[in-house]
C-alpha cells in the first residue's frame, strides 16, 4: 500500500537502460580490452576518458568517440563489442537499486512508461526480458533508430511521442552526461541518477533535479514532487 500521494506532475516516464535500470556500465566497460584483442588493435591511451565520452553515444556520434580513440573502422570494433555483450548480458544483469518498486509504483499510479537507450534494441529487449521488467514498458525506442543520438534529443522526442505525449509532460531518468544533455535538448523534466560519474557543473545547469537511487524517484513522484 502506498501512502496518499499528490497528483504527479509528469505524464509519463521516459528511462534510460545501461546505468540507470541495470548496473550494466561496469561490465561495458570490461569489453573494450578483449575486442581489442581480438581484432589485434590497441586500447586508447586514456581509457578513463574514452570510457566516459563514450557513454549513452549510438550510432555516428559512437563511431565518431571510437574513431578517435581506436584506429581502424570504428563498427568493426563496435560489432565485436556488440557480440562480447550479447554473450555477457544473455546470463542476465543486475537490476539497480528501486528499480522493480518504482515500476510498480509508476503502473499504481497509471503513469506510461518507455525505454529509451543508445543501446541496440535486441539488447534492451534481452534486458528487460531477462531481468522481468519487460512487462512494465509501453515500448522502446533505440539510439540506433533515430537520425541523432544523445546527445541530440531525437531519443527522447521519439519516446515522447510514443507515449503520445509532449516532452515537457515527460519525466526522462539519465546516469550519463549525455543522456542529461539530451533530456535538457528535448524539453523534458529532466532527473540524473549518477551511476559511475558525479555531475561536473554543466551537467548540474541541465538536469532539473539529482536523485541518489530510484528508489528517491520513486518518493518523489509519489508525493507530488515530480
Amino acid at each position: 500500500m502506498f501512502r496518499e500521494r499528490m497528483t504527479p506532475m509528469v505524464k509519463g516516464v521516459i528511462f534510460d537502460m545501461d546505468g540507470l535500470m541495470f548496473d550494466t556500465e561496469r561490465l561495458w566497460d570490461t569489453l573494450w580490452e578483449p575486442a581489442c584483442a581480438a581484432l589485434g588493435l590497441p586500447l586508447p591511451a586514456d581509457m578513463e576518458k574514452f570510457r566516459a565520452g563514450g557513454r549513452g553515444l549510438a550510432g555516428d556520434n559512437l563511431r565518431r568517440h571510437v574513431a578517435e580513440y581506436i584506429p581502424g573502422d570504428p563498427q568493426k570494433v563496435l560489432d565485436k563489442i556488440w557480440q562480447l555483450a550479447d554473450e555477457r548480458f544473455a546470463r542476465g544483469v543486475p537490476c539497480k537499486k528501486g528499480l522493480k518498486e518504482l515500476l510498480a509504483a509508476l503502473e499504481d499510479m497509471g503513469l506510461p512508461r518507455i525505454v529509451a537507450s543508445s543501446s541496440p534494441r535486441n539488447m534492451i529487449e534481452m534486458n528487460l526480458q531477462t531481468t522481468g521488467t519487460a512487462r512494465y514498458f509501453h515500448d522502446v525506442v533505440s539510439g540506433t533508430e533515430v537520425a541523432h543520438s544523445k546527445p541530440a534529443p531525437d531519443t527522447f522526442l521519439v519516446a515522447a511521442k510514443k507515449l503520445h505525449l509532449d516532452p515537457h509532460d515527460c519525466l526522462v531518468l539519465e546516469d550519463s552526461f549525455n543522456g542529461v544533455r539530451a533530456g535538457r535538448a528535448a524539453g523534458c523534466v529532466t532527473v540524473m541518477v549518477p551511476d559511475l560519474m558525479q555531475p561536473t557543473e554543466e551537467i548540474a545547469q541541465l538536469y532539473d533535479r539529482k536523485c541518489e537511487d530510484l528508489l528517491e524517484v520513486r518518493d518523489l513522484l509519489i508525493e507530488g514532487k515530480l
